[in-house]
C-alpha cells in the first residue's frame, strides 16, 4: 500500500478568511487532520478550520504537546506525536497538521516534520499569513519601508532588552504572559510611546491598542507587540 503524505497547513492567525485557497484544498483532500494541543484543551487551529469547511467526515488526530523547558522530555514527546502521524501515513492516509499563523514561524509542525521526513515519508509545508502581518493590518500600519529592517524577537529570549536597540521595526512575539515586564523595559528605554499591541488578532475577542500603555496586564497568550521607529 502506498504511504500517505504529511502536510503542515498554515491556517493564519485567527480570521478564517485569511486561510489560503491552497490550505483549504489540502484540508479538503486529506482524510486525517492532526490537531496540536497545548495548555490543556487549546484547539484554536482546528476551530479556525471548522469556521471554513465541514470536517465531520474527517479523522481528527489530537497531538498533545508539552509546555516544558526540559529538552529531553520535549524530544521524547515529539517522537510520540510523530508516531501517531506515521501510523496514519502507513495506512495510506494523507495527514494535514494545522498550525496557527505560518508553519515556518515558531511552529510545532517543524519538530514533527523533521522526524517524519527523517523516517522516509513525503512531507510538504503550506505557507500562510503570519500573525505579525495580520497585526500590522489591524493597526493600519506598514511593517517596513524601503531599506528598513524587520526583527522578530521572542520575548524573554537572550538579551531581550539589548535587541530593542536594533534599528528598524521590532516584532515582539510570545508577549502575553510577560506583558508587565515588557512594558517596564520599554518604559525604562523610553520606547513605550512607540509600541503597539494586538491581542487575539482575527478572533472575536480581538483587541487593538495603538499605545501599549492602554493594554491591561494580562492580554493572553496570543498577544503581539509592534515597536516601530
Amino acid at each position: 500500500m502506498p504511504k500517505g503524505k504529511f502536510f503542515g497547513v498554515s491556517v493564519g492567525p485567527g480570521d478564517p478568511e485569511l486561510l489560503t485557497l491552497k490550505a483549504k484544498r489540502i484540508l479538503e483532500k486529506c482524510p486525517v487532520i492532526a490537531m496540536p494541543q497545548t495548555r490543556g484543551q487549546n484547539t484554536l487551529a482546528l476551530d479556525i478550520v471548522k469556521r471554513t469547511l465541514d470536517i465531520s467526515r474527517k479523522i481528527v488526530l489530537p497531538l498533545k504537546f508539552l509546555m516544558s523547558t526540559d529538552q529531553a522530555a520535549l524530544a521524547a514527546n515529539h517522537r510520540r506525536q510523530a508516531q501517531h502521524v506515521t501510523k496514519q501515513l502507513d495506512r495510506g492516509r494523507d495527514v494535514a497538521m494545522v498550525n496557527i499563523g505560518d508553519v515556518s514561524i515558531y511552529s510545532t509542525f517543524a519538530y514533527i516534520n523533521e522526524i517524519v521526513k527523517d523516517l522516509g515519508y513525503e512531507t510538504e509545508a503550506i505557507a500562510g499569513v503570519p500573525s505579525f502581518c495580520a497585526v500590522a493590518a489591524a493597526l493600519g500600519i506598514s511593517l517596513t519601508t524601503m531599506q528598513e529592517p524587520l526583527h522578530i524577537i521572542p520575548v524573554g529570549y537572550g538579551d531581550f532588552a539589548g535587541y530593542l536597540e536594533l534599528k528598524g521595526t521590532k516584532v515582539l512575539m510570545k508577549a502575553g504572559s510577560k506583558l508587565p515586564e515588557v512594558k517596564e523595559i520599554l518604559h525604562k528605554k523610553g520606547l513605550n510611546d512607540k509600541a503597539m499591541l494586538v491581542a487575539n488578532c482575527g478572533l472575536p475577542a480581538q483587541r487593538v491598542y495603538q499605545n501599549i500603555e492602554d493594554a491591561g496586564a494580562a492580554e493572553g497568550y496570543f498577544a503581539t507587540i509592534l515597536l516601530k521607529e
